[in-house]
C-alpha cells in the first residue's frame, strides 16, 4: 500500500491519516489509490469500531493537486475523458475512483469522523462530506472550489452538499466557488461541530463510541444511511457525465490558464 495514507488501528479505533503534508496532503493518483484501499480494507477489518479521518500537517486536504490540474486541463481527446477525472468504474460499485474515495466511508459499516484543519478544498471538502461526523476547525479554509477550474463537483460532493444544505446555499457555494471559514459552514450545516484542536475533539468522541455496543452502532448507521444513499447511484452517473463534458474544453483549459498565469480568464459562451 502507498505511503500517501498512514492507518494505525488500537482500541478500536482506526486512526487514518492522509500522509502528503508538504503539498497540504493534496490528491494525486497514489493518494487516490491510497484512500480507496484503506477504505475497502476498513469494510472487514477486525477489531474496527470506528474510524477517524485526518490530515498530517498543516492541512486536512487541500484539493487535486496542481500537476493533476493541469493534465486535466491538457487532455482534450473525448477517449480519455470518458472516464472522467479519476480512474474507470468497477463492477458491483456505483462510483468510479475519484467517487470512491468519499463514498467509501458510507460503506464501512462502522462510525467515521472527520478532523478537519487548514484547508479542506474541492477534493478535500468532498473528502470531509464523506464521513459520517465532521469535526471541525473555525478558521479551515472550505470551498466547493471546482468551478473555480472550469470543471464541476464530482466526488459525490453535490449528492451530499444537497443532503446537508438547502438547495439555494449549495448553487450558491457551488457557483461562486467561494473561500469560506469553518465556523461559516458550521452555521450553514455542514460541520457537526467546531473545535479548536479537531483531531483530539474527534479521539474523544471515538473513544465515547467504542464503549458502547459494536453491534447497535452498526445497525443504526445502517438504518439512517438507508435514508440518505436514496438516489445516490443516479446521481453519482450524472456528476461523471457532466464533468466529462467540461474536462479539456475551452473554457476550462482557459480556467486553469488564467489561474495559473493570475489574470482575469476570458470565458467564449
Amino acid at each position: 500500500m502507498s505511503d500517501r495514507v498512514a492507518v494505525t488501528i488500537e482500541a478500536g479505533i482506526a486512526d487514518v491519516k492522509m500522509n502528503r503534508p508538504d503539498k497540504r496532503n493534496a490528491l494525486d493518483p497514489a493518494m487516490f489509490t491510497a484512500l480507496a484501499e484503506v477504505g475497502e480494507r476498513l469494510k472487514t477489518e477486525a477489531g474496527v469500531r470506528v474510524v477517524v479521518l485526518s490530515g498530517a500537517g498543516k492541512s486536512f486536504c487541500a484539493g487535486l493537486d496542481m500537476a493533476s490540474m493541469q493534465a486535466i486541463a491538457g487532455n482534450n481527446d473525448s477517449e480519455s475523458r470518458s472516464s472522467g477525472n479519476a480512474g474507470d468504474m468497477v463492477k458491483g460499485r456505483i462510483t468510479h475512483l475519484g467517487q470512491q474515495v468519499c463514498w467509501v466511508w458510507q460503506e464501512i459499516p462502522v462510525p467515521v469522523i472527520a478532523a478537519v484543519h487548514g484547508h479542506a478544498l474541492g477534493g478535500g471538502m468532498q473528502i470531509a462530506l464523506g464521513a459520517d461526523i465532521r469535526i471541525v476547525h473555525p478558521g479551515t479554509k472550505m470551498s466547493v472550489r471546482e468551478i473555480y477550474w472550469g470543471l464541476v463537483p464530482d466526488m459525490t460532493g453535490t449528492f451530499q452538499l444537497g443532503k446537508l444544505v438547502r438547495p439555494d446555499i449549495a448553487k450558491e457555494l457551488t457557483f461562486t466557488a467561494r473561500v469560506f471559514p469553518g465556523s461559516e459552514a458550521f452555521d450553514l450545516g455542514l460541520v457537526t461541530r467546531l473545535s479548536d484542536d479537531p483531531y483530539a475533539d474527534a479521539m474523544t468522541m471515538a473513544r465515547e463510541i467504542t464503549g458502547v455496543s459494536p453491534g447497535a452502532v452498526r445497525g443504526a448507521k445502517e438504518l439512517i444511511n438507508n435514508m440518505a444513499a436514496e438516489g445516490a447511484a443516479q446521481q453519482f452517473e450524472a456528476e461523471r457525465r457532466l464533468i466529462r463534458a467540461q474536462i479539456g474544453t475551452q473554457n476550462q483549459v482557459e480556467a486553469v490558464a488564467a489561474s495559473f498565469e493570475n489574470r482575469i480568464p476570458n470565458f467564449s459562451d
